[in-house]
């Protein structure tokens, strides 16, 4: 298929781009910037350095596909620019796509659209988002879903609630790069919230695959959950990064309080995307 990604050179995006490639697919790659160090996969693109909101950007040629993983800001979820700038920009340019003949779009969600709700989450549990974030991604998904009711013939979208996840690229104010590099520095002690609570996280290459399977599966409508499907401690994960690089270092439990916006215990049911990942074995 023809595909246009945003976010190309985002934490995910970065990761899913030669996964689309490897399967055969023609990419067009859109981020704000051309990056410093250019990607191994850069030869084998068609590069667009735009913003989104750039009402100068059209898919060349149109694709079969638009796969939306472009948002800024995730440095402060909490901030109301989401909803006040990010959220009119990227309805008002998902809209000109879509009327510039877009027929399938795929959006990014969060895990954090369902708040702070306990227990194990399905695509069908009810919406609920605190973090000025989330809402303004549940309201991307609930304006984009109205817009395209109202079309005679309305393009297909697929919004997937991507859940926790860690890998090479991510923010160094993510719990797992402060603790790479904690190890990297020699320190002694990593400091910590109590790290009982349990959550639901994936490799960043593991949901590019999974992205790239659902990239070949139109049937699949509506919300799909992007996880495990297994709750693990944060503790857990933390001492299972320390035994895997060798470290010796201590964890200073109770250090940070627990975040506010999130609940103790809570994963995903990845009931949607299962099938298609055991059709890949």
């Amino acid at each position: 298929m023809k595909i246009l990604l945003t976010g190309a050179t985002g934490f995910i995006g970065r990761h899913t781009v030669p996964l689309l490639l490897a399967r055969g697919h023609q990419v067009t790659a859109l981020a704000r910037s051309i990056p410093p160090t250019l990607p191994a996969w850069w030869n084998e693109v068609q590069f667009i350095a735009a913003p989104i909101g750039n009402d100068d950007i059209v898919p060349p040629p149109s694709p079969d596909l638009l796969l939306h993983l472009a948002w800024p800001r995730l440095d402060d979820m909490a901030s109301e620019f989401h909803l006040t700038e990010i959220l009119p920009a990227q309805l008002r340019w998902l809209k000109m796509m879509i009327g510039a003949g877009v027929k399938r779009i795929i959006g990014a969600g969060t895990c954090f659209e369902y708040g702070k709700q306990e227990g194990c989450l399905s695509e069908t549990s009810p919406p609920a988002p605190i973090l000025a974030y989330a809402q303004a991604k549940h309201q991307l998904h609930l304006q984009l879903t109205e817009h395209i009711a109202q079309m005679p013939s309305p393009p297909l979208l697929q919004w997937v609630r991507i859940f926790y996840l860690y890998g090479a690229g991510q923010a160094q104010r993510s719990l797992m790069a402060q603790l790479d590099a904690a190890i990297d520095n020699g320190d002694p002690v990593f400091n910590m919230s109590p790290g009982d609570q349990q959550r639901d996280y994936l490799t960043v290459n593991e949901v590019a695959r999974r992205l790239a399977i659902l990239v070949e599966h139109p049937e699949v409508q509506g919300i799909v959950n992007c996880c495990r499907g297994v709750p693990i401690t944060v503790r857990q994960l933390v001492e299972k990064r320390i035994a895997e690089r060798g470290a010796t270092l201590r964890l200073n439990l109770g250090y940070y309080p627990y975040p506010v916006y999130e609940p103790m215990a809570f994963w995903g049911s990845a009931q949607r995307l299962d099938p298609l990942l055991a059709e890949e074995l």
